[in-house]
This record gives structure tokens, sequence and C-alpha cells, in this order.
């Protein structure tokens, strides 16, 4: 039986059938793969499907980065499906597409999960070699996460770093971030050298409360951002994302 070629996208119809027809098996190892995902990562997808947030990519994504724990989602991407492999401890995805392309040509707003599994390939260097993809399929974490972050369907603060908090960058890591440029660039490099809560952000020049939202959500999953619940800026806040949507998520 024939497996999908992951170099490409598929159609959502293909890829139920070939799912009900248990070609994707075959395609991600079969009996030699992982059945299960790990117990901490599991448990935090149920408690984000007992909210009705399991289709949210960036929440997803982040309780795979949280937990440091590798897993293959399949995202929903209009009539398509995107197969994308997370490897957090070694900093890498997998993926038939390039996730920065992908947001240059805005295709990332409609992003939904629809499954998440263990992941079907190995990451480079890992000592079994059998599962080791093309190496021109792994690309740096950062990437995708600054771009799902940044052009994806959420457009409020993730709910780990909402609240009366102040951020600040961690200027540490601010040479790993992927490159920005106009307001987005001004914004980081304030960061800096100041904490801000997200109202205070929202007003500087180029931003809004979505786009100051959806930059502190980049930074945090790409680990440069410190949220403090203790300096004289987190007073101020409005109670975080809520403040400003309500019980919009």
């Amino acid at each position: 039986m024939k497996a999908f070629d992951s170099s490409s996208l598929w159609r959502i119809s293909q890829f139920r059938k070939a799912r009900n027809e248990g070609r994707l098996d075959l395609e991600r190892g079969g009996d030699h793969r992982p059945t299960l995902l790990p117990t901490t990562l599991l448990a935090d997808l149920r408690r984000l499907q007992s909210e009705g947030a399991d289709g949210d990519v960036l929440e997803v994504i982040a309780a795979c980065v949280r937990n440091h724990e590798a897993a293959l989602l399949y995202l929903e991407q209009g009539e398509f499906v995107w197969p994308v492999t997370l490897f957090p401890r070694e900093g890498l995805y997998h993926s038939p597409r390039d996730a920065m392309v992908m947001a240059d040509s805005l295709a990332l707003s409609g992003l939904r999960l629809l499954i998440a599994e263990p992941p079907g390939v190995r990451p480079p260097g890992h000592p079994m070699h059998d599962r080791i993809a093309a190496h021109n399929k792994y690309r740096p974490l950062a990437g995708l996460l600054w771009a799902v972050a940044l052009h994806g369907p959420r457009p409020v603060v993730l709910s780990e770093i909402g609240g009366r908090v102040a951020y600040r960058l961690v200027s540490s890591h601010a040479k790993d971030l992927p490159p920005s440029k106009g307001a987005i660039n001004s914004t980081i490099l304030r960061l800096e050298r100041q904490s801000a809560s997200l109202g205070e952000i929202a007003r500087w020049p180029g931003m809004s409360v979505e786009r100051a939202s959806r930059l502190l959500n980049a930074l945090y999953l790409c680990g440069a951002l410190m949220v403090t619940r203790s300096h004289p800026a987190a007073r101020h806040a409005p109670g975080g994302w809520r403040g400003f949507f309500g019980k919009r998520r």
C-alpha cells in the first residue's frame, strides 16, 4: 500500500481517506513508532481540549515547547493539511514547507490543529538512524514559532503570560531571534532597555494591542521574554488580554 509523499501538502479529503486506510501509519514508521504522546504533554493537550482550545495551534505549540516534547502536528490550512513535527529539545522542526516562506504569503492566518500525534521522524543526529528524514526538511524551530505567533490565527497573548504582568526582552537571546524590521524591530530594541505592560507596548509607535500580543507570544516561545508580576509596570496593567478583549479567545 503506497504512503503519501510528504514533500507536498495534502488536500483534507486525501488526508482523511489515507488516515482511514492506514496509509499514514506506513509513512510514519508503523509498528516501530510510539503510539502515545508523553504523559505530561498529553495532560496539557487534554486541558486545552477541556477549555475548548484544542484547535488553537499556538497553544498546542506552546505546550510542546513548555514540555520539551516532540510531536507531529497535522495543521489545517484552507483545503490542505500541513504536517509539522516539532523537536523542542533540538531546536528544530520537520516540514515539507518553510514556515517563514508561508508567512510571507499570508498563508498562516487560518491555521487550525487537526491532530497531534507522536513524531513519525527522528531529529538529525539521533543514535537510531532509521526514520531520520532528508536534511533539507529540518529547519530552526525559532522560525516556525516566530511565523505562527506573528502571522497565525491567535491575536491575543498566550494564557501563561497574561494577567497583570510586565514584559522585558532577555537580551542574551536577542541575537537568536529571526530578523525583524519596522515597528516590530523598534519594539524589540525598546524592550531591551525597559519593562512594560501589554497596554504600554500597544501604545508605542506602529503597535496595537494585537501586534503587541503577537510579538510577546513570539518572544516568549523563542525563550527571549522575561515576565514579571513585581515590576511597577505590572500594577498598571488591565488584567492582561481579558482586559482588552473580554472573553474573546
